[in-house]
């Protein structure tokens, strides 16, 4: 080969490998800027913390940027929710109240009604109760009395019984209002009072229907010297009830003294008949009197 040919192969080889490594150039630059870029994604996702944490930073300046208006309103708004259920509460209480008052107030007219309808009858029992005991003491002290002693004998066995004009209050709820201290729901003064005079009249008449039972046994034992037991026995039936005989029953034989202690004892006891009939008249007019005050103060029918 000659010199001129090699010389030529050498720099054409050199220009083939300038070429090489031009084209190769970009791949390296692009591989380059690859590995440049690359980093960058952290500072990408570093970028959130950064904003939460300026806004847990900055948070706190929405509490102080508040101003005392706002304060006071919300106080304002506060006070106004408590206070409203406080009056809520308050006036379910009061009308709770309200509705035990007239509950009670109905059933004390009630028990009251059913004392005048007693007292009526009483009232009744207790004139014709006086008639027989005048009839009575008129017949034992006449110049005959033994004529008369069917008379005699009835009057007496009847003189002897209280059941049926002993007044027995219907003091059911006035008792209970005492133990549960229901009085306290009453608002009129003028009704407690009103309620109040009329147990105390009750309490009366049953303080001298015990007196008259005590004057009542005082009066059997004085009886027991001038009646004989045997003959009132005849005169009851199967259920307790006095018959007037048709025959003249004897009576014993007593002196004037025995007499006497039995008038005495007569005497009692038509004077309190006389005192308890009064006093059921003033009893029922009161009982009368708190109805009307009772159904117009609560409107009732």
């Amino acid at each position: 080969m000659s010199e001129e040919q090699k010389i030529t192969e050498e720099k054409l080889a050199m220009d083939n490998q300038q070429l090489a490594n031009e084209n190769a150039l970009p791949q390296k630059t692009v591989i380059e800027n690859e590995k440049v870029l690359a980093p960058k994604e952290p500072e990408t996702i570093n970028y959130k913390p950064e904003t939460v944490s300026m806004e847990a930073h900055n948070q706190p300046n929405v509490h102080h940027s508040k101003k005392w208006k706002d304060y006071l309103f919300e106080f304002i708004m506060l006070f106004l929710a408590v206070t409203l259920g406080f009056f809520v509460e308050n006036k379910r209480e009061h009308y709770i109240e309200q509705e035990r008052e007239k509950q009670f107030i109905r059933s004390l007219v009630n028990d009251v009604i059913a004392d005048t309808a007693k007292l009526n009858s009483i009232i009744n029992r207790r004139i014709a109760r006086e008639q027989n005991l005048d009839s009575l003491t008129l017949l034992l002290n006449s110049d005959s009395p033994g004529t008369h002693t069917d008379a005699i004998y009835y009057f007496a066995v009847t003189a002897a019984r209280s059941l049926l004009i002993r007044f027995v209050p219907n003091d059911g709820t006035m008792q209970q209002s005492k133990n549960s201290g229901a009085f306290r729901l009453i608002r009129s003064r003028i009704i407690v009072d009103s309620i109040a005079n009329y147990d105390v009249s009750v309490r009366n008449i049953l303080r001298q229907v015990e007196l008259e039972e005590n004057l009542i046994q005082d009066y059997r034992q004085s009886s027991a010297k001038i009646f004989d037991a045997l003959i009132y026995d005849q005169m009851l039936d199967a259920d307790n009830n006095a018959t007037r005989l048709e025959s003249q029953p004897a009576l014993l034989a007593y002196n004037k003294s025995e007499l006497h202690n039995w008038n005495y004892n007569m005497f009692s006891i038509k004077g309190l008949n006389k005192a308890n009939r009064r006093d059921a008249r003033l009893l029922l007019r009161q009982a009368k009197n708190l109805l009307i005050t009772l159904k117009k103060e609560y409107d009732l029918q």
